[in-house]
């Protein structure tokens, strides 16, 4: 699976939360890193999307499409703004 950054998701991003989030900052909870979700590593090529921090590879956000729902995990993310 490619590693591709956080702009990559930019399109389902926007979908699932109404604007684009490229540009909004997440903390990571495993190193406390400051970062926007555009410079995030993503992974799209699996069941659904994972983005990882860059300083630590702490996954942040996950989503993942079923037919009839869409989870959205931020866990590894302390804030997202």
């Amino acid at each position: 699976m490619d590693a591709l950054d956080g702009n990559a998701v930019a399109g389902t991003l926007a979908e699932l939360f109404g604007s684009d989030l490229t540009d909004a900052t997440t903390i990571c909870i495993g190193c406390g890193d400051h970062r926007p979700v555009g410079t995030l590593i993503a992974y799209v090529g699996g069941p659904g999307i994972v983005l990882r921090c860059r300083g630590c590879l702490t996954v942040q956000i996950q989503i993942v499409r079923t037919p009839r729902r869409v989870r959205i995990d931020l866990r590894g993310a302390r804030l997202l703004e």
